[in-house]
């Protein structure tokens, strides 16, 4: 259906979700001063016309099998990527060699890093270089390679061949979606080649990813859990994560970021 067609209500929970990347039944009964279950029908509505996707206690823009827009993305779970970002940087030392690669969790282990001293950052992530390249205490490198207009996300074999020129100490990578079997995806096969040379050629692997990337899909395989070292989370609602973590040897940080 149009959304022409739509209530006021709907269109303007719509406008938030299109806004802020995903809207809260909570948060919106609070809003319009209605019951949740009045919320929850208006989302149940919106989705049946294909408008948003349900998750629990929300909605999220629909993904399809093009990303959100990034500045959208940016805003969903703001706090939640903020903590992981500062969790993963302590992971890190001073000094050490890392690649961080494209996604807004990752832009957010970037900001946390920039107190450090010494480190060598190997990244195809234009935001994270422009924001570390003023910090004299540490040197950043870029991919050369197509840039991405949507997001500053170098990608293409230009940069796949730059970045295995280097083994470093420790990689930053975020994801788009991470299915139950822990199977791990993006939504760009270019990004996808950046992210796989990036985890073969890293002695440690950092995945971050905010748990509404359990909710989301995406069209192409980075791999899998399994490969990553440490995975870093707000939460993991799904206990066959929680195990397929400690059957492979996957160190699990949940964050508790509200």
């Amino acid at each position: 259906m149009n959304p022409s067609f739509l209530t006021p209500r709907l269109s303007e929970i719509l406008e938030q979700a299109k806004e802020h990347g995903r809207v809260l039944v909570d948060d919106l009964a609070e809003h319009f001063s209605v019951t949740p279950q009045t919320i929850r029908r208006d989302l149940n509505e919106l989705c049946d016309r294909r408008l948003l996707t349900r998750i629990h206690g929300g909605a999220l823009l629909p993904s399809g099998i093009e990303n959100m827009e990034y500045e959208a993305r940016r805003k969903i779970a703001l706090d939640e990527k903020r903590a992981i970002g500062q969790a993963a940087a302590r992971l890190i030392p001073d000094r050490a060699s890392l690649f961080v690669n494209i996604g807004t969790t990752t832009e957010a282990v970037s900001d946390a890093l920039l107190d450090h001293e010494g480190l060598m950052v190997i990244t195809n992530n234009i935001n994270v270089a422009n924001r570390m390249r003023v910090y004299p205490s540490l040197e950043v490198i870029i991919a050369g390679g197509v840039v991405r207009g949507s997001d500053g996300g170098v990608v293409g074999e230009a940069a796949v061949d730059f970045i295995r020129q280097f083994k470093v100490d420790y990689a930053v990578i975020g994801v788009s979606s991470i299915d139950p079997d822990g199977a791990l995806y993006d939504f760009d096969f270019r990004e996808v080649k950046v992210a796989q040379a990036i985890i073969a050629n890293a002695r440690h692997v950092i995945l971050v990813s905010d748990s509404t990337k359990f909710e989301r899909g995406a069209p192409v395989r980075i791999g899998h859990l399994s490969q990553v070292d440490t995975f870093i989370t707000d939460r993991c609602p799904l206990p066959a994560m929680r195990t397929l973590c400690e059957d492979a040897g996957v160190r699990l940080i949940e964050t508790g970021a509200q």
